[in-house]
């Protein structure tokens, strides 16, 4: 908020002056008219931060916003009234301002807030996910506790106290899911996972809060013990409710269809990309990436015996066969059952030497630790990245990996730790640790702008980690090991097919054959893979396509950045330009780079 400041205090001083003289120049004017624009927005970001916060509490504690730390979503019509009011009274008050007098800084937070303001009224008001997506409640009851116990941003007695009052109102929170959700318009997924995470709150208790529970004493102590046998109770009657009325009636389609959709993806991407350029660029990448995944094919199988056919201009399926063929080499190598999160653990500290040798991107000191990913947060992805709040400074950032269930069997963790083999496992801690998701997050709490912190953008984030597989991949890591070449292809293949699924299962009405179909033959994942993005598909929309639409905006950015600047272009001094403006869609960051209009 650096700028806002400024202005404030440039508007306080040409107040005075305007006092005391009877004319000011015009472009004297102008500058009091940009400040009092300036100072107008600060005002406006200042009480959207604020309410925004007291609305979602939940939310606000893993922003690291600790004022509403004993509170909890209201998501009773009430509650969604009022931040529906909230936000048009704001999104009125910023319509009314005339953005083309804001600094350059603040007319993006100015888009990137109109954004948020119009997305949160039509979540609410016309796709209704509190109507008809039980995860709303699963990952807000799972939140309410774990975003308090997670990360020491204060003494544990006073987050256990806090925890004890939100365990308070759990059971409220619950009761509200029971009477908003309509069975007919719940699909059956939906149902179903939330039904098998609903115990995750109670592993949080048992796992995060009682080994703690001896620092509270007296009446805190006997508040907390109350307070966990009464979310026990609750948990236990949900749990009944889900079971033996919300799964055997869901009835409701998951695919959002294509108005929805376009809708929900112009929110969610805030890109210049449509839909149909989305699917365009993905299907050309599709062909490119197969065509060089062949040519390392070649380059590995060459001379060895059993090969399979690898001419020139293969057919179809030649071309499949021998990306197939080569990819075994890769799967032959892979980790234990139980060691896959060690496997991380190693392949972290690996990729930050590289970085910091090859002198890519500054590195930041800011702690990072592997996790075993909490069990309410389960079976939508493998693994994630979880900064610390950008109001919370100096705490650990968590690298979570999903183990795998104790109830596979082995041939279904096999086809698990084929995908997940070694050199996937380095990119998955290049991906979401470094120099992706941790490094760029560890930058981007840096930027003075609290605003576009909070409102960090998924588009910039997602394209920036799968950015770096590429970068990474181009420096030599592995020592320019083909094998590791072929796996990054697959794994960028990923993203590609994210954006084509996502489209073909919201929009087209794909079957689950069409889906695997793309993902087993197309993209070369293994079943489990496939099988769990096919869940992730139904349960999500307008996530799976930012890592694909962020990439291609990153690339679109450095390509323009090395024509402007020609042999004077540097890939670190590149980098750490990008990750010094905060996180906000990338769009914002080419037109702030490239002095373009800010639109």
């Amino acid at each position: 908020m650096r700028y806002a400041l400024l202005a404030a205090a440039l508007t306080a001083a040409l107040t005075a002056c305007q006092a005391q003289a009877p004319a000011v120049p015009a472009a004297h004017q102008a500058t009091a008219a940009a400040s009092q624009a300036d100072a107008a927005f600060a005002g406006i970001s200042r009480r959207w931060l604020d309410g925004w916060m007291r609305l979602n509490p939940v939310a606000a504690t893993q922003i690291g916003d600790h004022r509403f730390d004993t509170e909890v979503d209201d998501l009773g019509a009430a509650g969604r009234q009022a931040l529906v009011d909230f936000s048009k009274r704001l999104l009125a008050e910023l319509d009314a301002l005339d953005r083309s007098r804001l600094s350059r800084e603040n007319q993006v937070d100015a888009l990137i807030l109109r954004n948020q303001l119009q997305s949160d009224i039509w979540n609410i008001e016309t796709l209704q996910s509190w109507a008809w997506d039980p995860q709303v409640y699963s990952q807000l009851a799972g939140g309410a506790i774990y975003t308090l116990m997670a990360r020491e941003f204060a003494p544990m007695p006073e987050r256990l106290k806090a925890a004890t009052a939100r365990m308070e109102k759990l059971p409220a929170l619950l009761a509200q899911a029971r009477e908003n959700l309509d069975p007919a318009r719940v699909p059956k997924v939906h149902a179903e996972t939330v039904a098998k995470q609903n115990a995750g709150v109670l592993s949080l208790i048992d796992e995060l809060v009682l080994p703690n529970a001896d620092q509270l004493q007296g009446e805190d102590r006997k508040r907390l013990d109350a307070a966990i046998e009464t979310v026990r109770k609750a948990v236990a009657e949900h749990q009944a409710w889900l079971d033996g009325t919300l799964v055997p009636n869901a009835k409701g389609d998951f695919r959002l269809g294509r108005a929805l959709y376009d809708q929900k993806l112009r929110f969610a991407l805030n890109s210049a990309l449509s839909r149909e350029e989305i699917r365009r660029r993905a299907e050309a990448e599709l062909s490119r990436v197969r065509g060089e995944m062949y040519k390392v094919a070649r380059q590995v199988l060459k001379d060895r015996p059993n090969a399979p056919p690898l001419p020139d201009a293969p057919t179809p399926e030649q071309q499949q066969a021998a990306i197939e063929a080569a990819l075994e080499l890769a799967y032959a190598e892979r980790p234990t059952r139980d060691a896959v999160v060690e496997t991380a653990r190693q392949t972290l500290a690996q990729a930050t030497e590289f970085v910091r040798a090859k002198n890519l991107v500054s590195v930041p000191d800011d702690p990072v630790k592997i996790i075993l990913m909490p069990e309410f947060q389960r079976g939508v992805a493998v693994a994630y990245c979880d900064s610390p709040g950008p109001l919370d400074k100096g705490l650990e950032t968590y690298y979570a990996i999903s183990p795998i269930p104790d109830d596979w069997t082995d041939e279904q963790a096999d086809s698990f730790l084929r995908e997940y083999n070694t050199r996937m496992i380095h990119l998955l801690s290049i991906h979401e640790a470094m120099p992706g998701h941790y490094l760029e997050g560890a930058h981007s709490a840096r930027h003075p702008s609290t605003l576009r912190a909070v409102l960090r953008s998924g588009l910039f984030a997602e394209g920036w980690a799968v950015y770096t597989e590429d970068v990474m991949m181009n420096a030599g890591y592995l020592d320019n090991d083909p094998l590791f070449r072929l796996v990054r292809y697959k794994f960028y293949l990923r993203a590609v097919a994210n954006a084509i699924l996502d489209q073909g299962v919201h929009v087209d009405g794909w079957t689950r054959e069409q889906a695997m179909d793309l993902m087993t033959r197309q993209t070369f994942q293994q079943e489990r893979e496939a099988a769990g993005k096919w869940v992730r598909a139904q349960l999500t929309s307008a996530q799976l396509p930012t890592y694909f639409v962020g990439v291609q905006e990153h690339y679109d950015l450095r390509r323009a950045m090395e024509q402007k600047l020609g042999k004077d272009f540097d890939e670190k001094r590149f980098h750490d330009a990008v990750l010094s403006y905060g996180a906000p869609p990338v769009r914002f960051v080419r037109q702030l780079m490239l002095d373009q209009p800010i639109e």
